[in-house]
This record gives structure tokens, sequence and C-alpha cells, in this order.
């Protein structure tokens, strides 16, 4: 990647972070909900989707987390945006290879602005965490997703028992 390639690429990121497309918004009749947690970082993503006749029609995200998870998610957002459902399936694994797995950015279209992500480790976490929750949105799951741990769901915390 070259220095201007870098820096096209950070701008578009913060940009994202800035004016978050899709953001704050639970869409009218949404019927899918995920929520998803980055323990290291403190980002803290929930994905809205509207889904019908096997598309998402529409897409919200709210949550609070640093710049990278907000581009993330908001780029993610406008990517999806339309798409069927097993389009956007197939997009989630291109950019977790891309991201997690210093994969070719192939397919991504504009998303290949995170490409850059892999080159710091502690990010990569924050990048793909909306990516997850909106995987686990699509599969309708109600753990929270989180970035630590052997799964990719938080565990949840246990209720103290009653006193007598």
């Amino acid at each position: 990647m070259t220095a201007d390639q870098r820096s096209l690429y950070e701008e578009v990121i913060l940009e994202h972070n800035r004016h978050p497309r899709h953001y704050p918004r639970n869409p009218r009749g949404s019927t899918h909900h995920a929520h998803g947690f980055n323990p290291l970082c403190n980002d803290e993503v929930q994905v809205h989707l509207k889904v019908a006749d096997g598309t998402i029609q529409d897409i919200g995200f709210e949550g609070a987390g640093c710049a990278i998870c907000m581009a993330s998610a908001s780029l993610m957002a406008e990517a999806v945006m339309g798409q069927p459902l097993d389009e956007a399936q197939t997009l989630f694994r291109r950019v977790h290879r891309m991201l997690a797995e210093n994969g070719p950015a192939e397919g991504v279209g504009k998303l290949r602005v995170l490409e850059g992500v892999h080159a710091f480790p502690m990010r990569v976490k924050c990048a793909t965490l909306p990516w997850h929750t909106l995987q686990a949105a699509l599969e309708q799951r109600t753990e929270t997703v989180c970035t630590e741990g052997p799964s990719p769901f938080c565990p949840q915390p246990s209720l103290p028992s009653p006193q007598p």
C-alpha cells in the first residue's frame, strides 16, 4: 500500500467515524437484532436489520466505540443495505478473511479501506466486531457477540442467587 493510498484510507475511516451512516438507527419494522461488545476497547454495537424476501431492506446500528469500530460499522451498513442475505454472508466472510486472516482484499469493493487495519493487531477486533454482530443478527442469535474467548459470544453474567 502506498503512502497516498494509506492517507486516503485513513481519511475515509475518519469521515465514517465523524459522520457514520445508518447511525443511530433502529429501522421501523426491524426483524433481526444483535448486540456486540469488545471488552478490551469497550466498543459496543447493536445491529438492527429489516429483512424481508431474503433481502436486507433496511439496516441501522447504535452504540459507541473507537474510530475503527464506528467506521467499520458505518461502512458495513452501507455495503449490506439492499443486499440478498447470501451476498451479505459472502461479504462477511471476505471482510473477515481480509481483516482477521490478512487475506486478499478481493470482492470487498469500497471496504478495502479497512485493509490496513490488520497491520495493527489490537485494532482488528475493533474492525471485526460490527461484522460479527451483523452475522449474529442474520442468524438471529441472542447471545452478546464478544471479541474475547474461545467462541465469538460473550458469556452472559449469572444473576446472583436470591438471599433468604
